[in-house]
């Protein structure tokens, strides 16, 4: 889905607006077909509804763990940690990759480091962060704040490095000081790449909570998920599965939503 598509309205091969009905066919009739053939086939019989149980028994045990309260907790605390995660990366990656793009040196200085420890999977270093913080929710939030950090850096840096020169140079010409400049032209341009960034961490954020909750904990989506199919609660433990793909359609688009608003200058 581009920027663009949410931009706009649907429209066909002349310009014409297409309806909203069959806009919103045209784009989710595979997601219907899908989740139709899922509950048929496990209502007739095709799979063992023991193992892929129909949509209908999923949604009851979505229900039950969301008014019970259970699932409302562990959608508290997994949102807690990947919000603190997600927070720390944004506070450290979006400066560091503003101050490497502009100033050759100190990305000359840092790159090294960091591509090597971009290219060393966060969960091959759990293990080392919980001998280091333990099993608490140190190790947990660092482990996420970790993956998290360098797509949101990279972005950064790719932003600031594909400003058209001729506008720093146009601002310059006008007498502009560099801190304007940064202000000005610099930032403003660099920000829909910054989104890319964001975006991707916060779905790197939600993948990593999964594994992080899935090792040590006793509370969280993650945990859930592992603590369902232990007990062989398989519509729980898919319930918790949905749940988190909407946790991340959510974040998505409240990230899109923002973009488009602090954004509004780079549209069509």
């Amino acid at each position: 889905m581009t920027l663009q598509s949410l931009d706009t309205p649907a429209r066909g091969g002349r310009g014409i607006p297409v309806p909203p009905v069959r806009a919103f066919l045209a784009r989710y009739s595979l997601v219907i077909v899908f989740l139709s053939l899922w509950q048929i086939a496990g209502k007739v019989g095709w799979v063992s509804p023991a193992v892929f149980p129909p949509l209908d028994r999923i949604a009851v045990a979505l229900w039950n763990g969301i008014a019970s309260g259970a699932l409302v907790d562990d959608i508290a605390i997994s949102l807690q940690r990947a919000g603190l995660a997600f927070g720390a990366a944004v506070g450290l990656g979006t400066p560091l990759g503003l101050l490497m793009g502009q100033l050759r040196p100190v990305e000359r200085a840092l790159d090294p480091i960091l591509q090597l420890f971009r290219q060393t999977s966060a969960l091959a270093l759990y293990p080392v962060f919980i001998l280091l913080m333990g099993l608490g929710e140190t190790s947990k939030v660092f482990v996420i704040f970790w993956a998290t950090l360098f797509p949101i850096l990279l972005a950064t840096i790719g932003g600031v490095k594909q400003v058209d020169r001729k506008l720093v140079e146009m601002a310059e010409s006008y007498g502009a000081s560099r801190l304007q400049v940064f202000r000005r032209v610099i930032l403003p341009a660099s920000v829909p790449a910054i989104f890319v960034g964001l975006r991707l961490s916060a779905t790197t954020a939600l993948l990593l909570l999964i594994a992080a909750e899935m090792i040590g904990a006793n509370k969280g989506i993650g945990f859930q998920v592992m603590n369902a199919q232990y007990n062989f609660q398989i519509p729980l433990m898919f319930a918790a599965i949905f749940l988190m793909a909407g946790l991340g359609l959510a974040a998505n688009g409240i990230l899109v939503l923002l973009q488009r608003r602090l954004c509004r200058w780079s549209q069509d």
